[in-house]
């Protein structure tokens, strides 16, 4: 009876473990990765985020402005009715008799500006300006989201290489552990090297969670950025690598100034203000319009027994406005000084910003081949430092010395690679270089 139950008991226990296979291979099927590569990273985040479609919203905004701007070229079309009711004496030699009668009036008038002043062509040229400025708004939204999704992924890059490099001091420290115990047991070294190896392997596999749990969150804030829910897993195609950028500092600054959307809404900026003084002048000249008109009356609803027509150009200059003029011009000439700095200011903002992700980028490119060759020394002398200790020269300490120096140099590697790499996508976006 109890060999029965101890069968049973194996049964139901391999069928929980076949159960619990299955779930897990169709949660593996129904949650499989998504393999992306830095182009879909960006493809996905122009597509999906919604600063894009906010600033599309903005220019769907100007282009309305515009509309409005250019009716003021436009005729404009006007009706107008009245109807009354109103009594009159008969005569004056009658008392208190009266004649009630109805009077309907409707009128029809077309005016179309002749001649504004310059007021009408300035408002039209702000409204053309501040459409390009919201093209450029665009294209500067979209080139900050390619640069968000570039330092996602290569987020994604640099914690998987860090998750790769603690795996692999975690693996020397076990074979290291496994090593020093057994000499342990033959009698050839002391209990406080096994303690010691003990502790360094428990703290390498505490750094190791540390680094899939910062790989975890690389994974969501990328997921957010380009859209996609924030539990899917990704599967980057590419790994941490250096690609040299021969291109002059000074020749990244010339190509900011010029393609940089940031320094042409300056230059918009200044031209708009400059129309703004177009239209504060045009209220000292003449305005000249055409209009045409018809009316009819009559006593009855629908009459026309009285119909007058006229035709006619129409003139009107404001000879004297105590000053109003002026004081406008004075206020637009001001706002065109003012852009004017603000251009200088922002150009030099530009230079600078250049000029610093320049030099961060050459910076990381030179730590990428001092610590290759760290790297290189630091294996070198942990596996000398191996050798010492299994001829019974070295010490303990000196193996954990030598792992610690080699997971440094590892993780000072992959730092640079993400430095140089985040530089020059920071240098791409300072320099305005497009989509």
């Amino acid at each position: 009876m109890k060999v029965k139950k101890q069968s049973f008991v194996k049964k139901s226990i391999a069928l929980m473990l076949f159960s619990s296979t299955l779930m897990w291979s169709a949660s593996t099927v129904w949650a499989a990765p998504v393999e992306i590569s830095l182009d879909d990273s960006v493809a996905l985040a122009l597509k999906n985020n919604p600063s894009v479609k906010m600033a599309e919203t903005d220019r769907e905004a100007a282009i309305e402005t515009l509309n409005e701007a250019q009716t003021g070229y436009q005729p404009k079309l006007n009706y107008t009715f009245s109807g009354g009711r109103a009594s009159t004496a008969a005569s004056q030699s009658t008392k208190n008799q009266y004649i009630v009668s109805n009077k309907f009036d409707n009128k029809v008038s077309l005016t179309l500006p002749l001649y504004t002043g310059g007021s009408v062509e300035g408002q039209v040229n702000q409204a053309k300006l501040a459409l390009n400025s919201a093209d450029l708004s665009i294209v500067s939204t979209k080139q900050q989201l390619r640069l968000n999704a570039t330092n996602g992924y290569y987020s994604i890059l640099q914690t998987k290489s860090l998750v790769k490099v603690n795996q692999e001091e975690v693996n020397d420290l076990e074979g290291h552990l496994n090593n020093v115990q057994a000499q342990f047991d033959v009698g050839t070294v002391a209990k406080s090297d096994v303690l010691l190896s003990e502790v360094n392997l428990a703290n390498a596999r505490q750094t190791l969670l540390e680094a899939q749990n910062k790989y975890d969150l690389a994974v969501a804030s990328l997921n957010n950025i380009i859209g996609l829910p924030m539990g899917t897993e990704l599967k980057v195609k590419e790994e941490l690598q250096y690609k040299k950028f021969s291109t002059p500092v000074t020749e990244c600054v010339d190509y900011a100034l010029k393609h940089r959307p940031e320094s042409l809404q300056a230059d918009i900026s200044i031209a708009s203000a400059k129309e703004g003084i177009s239209v504060a002048e045009s209220n000292q000249k003449p305005a000249v319009s055409l209009g045409a008109s018809e009316d009819w009356n009559d006593t009855h609803l629908l009459g026309t027994d009285n119909n007058n027509w006229s035709v006619g150009v129409t003139a009107s200059w404001d000879i004297f406005d105590a000053g109003l003029t002026k004081a406008k011009v004075r206020a637009a000439t001001s706002s065109v000084d003012k852009s004017v700095h603000q251009a200088k200011q922002t150009k030099d903002g530009i230079e600078l910003e250049v000029r610093q992700d320049y030099l961060s980028l050459r910076n990381a490119e030179k730590r990428i081949a001092t610590t290759q060759v760290t790297v290189d020394q630091a294996l070198e002398n942990y596996h000398i430092a191996q050798v010492r200790y299994a001829s019974g020269v070295g010490t303990n300490l000196d193996v954990m010395d030598a792992e610690s120096a080699l997971t440094l140099a590892k993780t000072n590697n992959v730092q640079a690679l993400y430095d140089y790499n985040t530089s020059k996508a920071q240098l791409d976006k300072a320099m305005g270089i497009g989509i």
